[in-house]
């Protein structure tokens, strides 16, 4: 059921946004006159699971069909729209123009006043980067949204009655798990997701801690030390203090699986030390990487000892079940008016941006090329259960992200197609049509092997991760 509802939160959400990603382009071809042949949600390789089409005045429709119907080929001054079976996206065929269709046909016949090919330089820049434009004012309005109906949680770190989740990696630097991070940079803490992002992300160096004793430092961290943590696998650094419960899951070809570790076992100690908390599991693990540890587990009404190789990022394989200490007098909802709800959530939507941007850094290198994800790792951004404030901020994010990547100067995006308007802008000449042929057929297998790649790394984290 979980499988389920994640799909389902998947498919709604790009629904929604390759529709309006498609509109973006549809609507200014329309205002220019420029003829739109088809509008279609998702990819119809070989048939359509439906498609419709205004002809000679009269709505015609037509089920799991492999092509239109000839009386609908004959009609070329209305929009086919159609339903496709393959949710990779979606597209618009706007007569005139090479996309992923390669329909050459038309392009080899003189120049018609409705065609794409036609119109002025500019008028082609805002259709193509209308998909992009959508979608990105709809993050900024759904972040908007979202804070203005359901407010946004906030910590007073000061009162975290057990402190933070730390991670192992940052007692070099001083911090342990049970200390509170209080401010960043000299800016109060007001959100604990916010530290991550601040020193991964936004180059933050100094952190005022509070220890357990209560004593106040004053921590600055070294140049690289974003790297250094993603190298690390030191991701995220800090969280809300969770008590450890039973294992969830086992994942297959892993330490665990070899030291016949269980689902439902309730890990007791490591090396004889007690655990009560994630974090202490994490940390005692972590000091074990590369070499054997001793576990101490209740199954059922047994308790047994299992040893278990540790792998060299402190991690055995499997995905434990938590709950968040209490700190009831910590967090806080802040509800906000319609002005600070536009204010704040043009800021959320902007900071989520220069984010995803800076998150780059990490893909270009071996291990973060690992870490790409396909349609899997999108799903799992949802919950298991159905949540629409989680639903309409994933959703916001993924119509950014959506945004940044088709933007990329890459042929049979968005920007390549720019790319090849602003050179003729500049230059006063169009480029050659076996170049804009050749340039979408590189696009379209560059992004083709993305995809299988990305899938592919999905699979390999679900069998052996």
């Amino acid at each position: 059921m979980e499988f389920w509802i994640k799909a389902a939160q998947l498919f709604l959400s790009l629904a929604i946004l390759v529709t309006l990603h498609e509109l973006g382009h549809f609507i200014p071809a329309v205002l220019f006159k420029t003829r739109v042949e088809k509008f279609y949600l998702f990819f119809n390789p070989y048939f359509s699971l439906f498609r419709f089409k205004k002809v000679n005045g009269t709505w015609k429709t037509s089920w799991f069909s492999k092509k239109s119907p000839e009386e609908w080929d004959e009609d070329k001054n209305t929009t086919e729209w159609g339903l496709g079976w393959l949710p990779l996206g979606g597209y618009v065929k706007i007569a005139g123009m090479i996309d992923e269709s390669m329909d050459k046909d038309q392009l080899e016949k003189p120049k018609e006043e409705w065609e794409f090919r036609s119109k002025k330089t500019w008028q082609r820049l805002i259709i193509m980067i209308g998909g992009v434009t959508v979608n990105l004012i709809l993050g900024f309005i759904i972040y908007m949204a979202v804070l203005m109906v359901w407010g946004s949680e906030q910590v007073d770190t000061t009162k975290l009655s057990e402190g933070m989740s730390v991670h192992p990696y940052m007692a070099t630097y001083g911090i342990e798990s049970g200390d509170k991070i209080i401010k960043v940079e000299g800016k109060e803490v007001t959100s604990i997701n916010e530290i991550n992002k601040e020193v991964l992300l936004r180059d933050a160096k100094k952190l005022t801690i509070q220890k357990k004793s209560g004593e106040v430092k004053e921590i600055s961290l070294p140049e690289g030390i974003d790297m250094d943590l993603f190298h690390a696998g030191a991701m995220p650094i800090v969280s809300s203090r969770m008590y450890a419960a039973v294992v969830d899951s086992v994942f297959d070809d892993s330490p665990a699986k070899t030291a016949k570790l269980n689902a439902g076992d309730s890990i007791l100690k490591v090396n004889n030390k007690t655990i009560t908390y994630f974090d202490e599991l994490q940390a005692e693990l972590y000091r074990c990487k590369g070499q054997k540890a001793t576990l101490t587990v209740q199954r059922g009404k047994e308790t047994k000892q299992l040893k278990s190789d540790v792998r060299e990022d402190g991690t055995l394989g499997f995905k434990m079940k938590t709950t968040r200490v209490a700190n009831e007098k910590a967090y806080t909802i802040k509800n906000y008016s319609f002005g600070e709800g536009i204010s704040q959530g043009f800021t959320y939507g902007a900071n989520t941006l220069s984010d995803y941007m800076a998150q780059f850094k990490f893909i270009f290198t071996e291990k973060g090329a690992t870490e790409i994800g396909g349609f899997a790792s999108i799903g799992n951004m949802f919950p298991a259960l159905w949540n629409w404030q989680a639903f309409w901020l994933n959703t916001a994010l993924l119509s950014i992200i959506l945004a940044f990547m088709n933007i990329l100067p890459i042929p049979a995006l968005d920007g390549g197609h720019v790319v090849f308007l602003l050179y003729e802008m500049i230059t006063g000449k169009e480029a050659p049509q076996r170049v804009l042929e050749v340039a979408q057929y590189i696009g379209l297998a560059l992004l083709l092997g993305l995809m299988i790649y990305a899938n592919g790394n999905d699979i390999v984290k679900f069998f052996f991760k």
